[in-house]
């Protein structure tokens, strides 16, 4: 059963191999169906693919990553969820960015816990359960 949910910037310290221990760990986890990828974070790791078209290594490297993990729809709870965030962080002054504010209502909307390299920037979102795989 799905309990976690990656944001872009640990897929891509995955997908890099930047830490053996993560890449152990994520393995693990998809053999047990217990990760995936919101599809906000599949368009941005496509994002970063068609702004470096020459990076076939790189680009093999992600589609296979792709091929293999789960990727949750975005939902209109998702989106209420976003609205409601987005709206907070622009009247407190305290931005997450438009992107990572979608990829954590998505987790809270879905009641999973999101896998992150940048665990500071995601603490100011109330409610947010959070792990950090890369330190592990």
């Amino acid at each position: 059963m799905l309990r976690c949910l990656l944001d872009t910037d640990i897929c891509s310290y995955a997908i890099k191999r930047k830490s053996p221990a993560l890449y152990e760990k994520l393995k693990t986890a998809m053999l047990a169906d217990e990760v995936g990828i919101s599809a906000i974070t599949r368009g941005e790791l496509i994002y970063g693919l068609e702004l470096v078209p020459q990076a076939t290594t790189l680009r093999a490297a992600i589609m296979a990553f792709l091929d293999e993990m789960p990727c949750l729809p975005w939902t209109p709870a998702a989106a209420d969820l976003y609205g409601g965030l987005r709206a907070r962080q622009r009247l407190t002054g305290q931005p997450v960015g438009y992107m990572d504010t979608q990829i954590a209502a998505h987790a809270l909307a879905e009641n999973l816990i999101l896998v992150s390299n940048n665990i500071r920037h995601y603490q100011r979102i109330p409610g947010l359960k959070l792990e950090n795989w890369a330190e592990s």
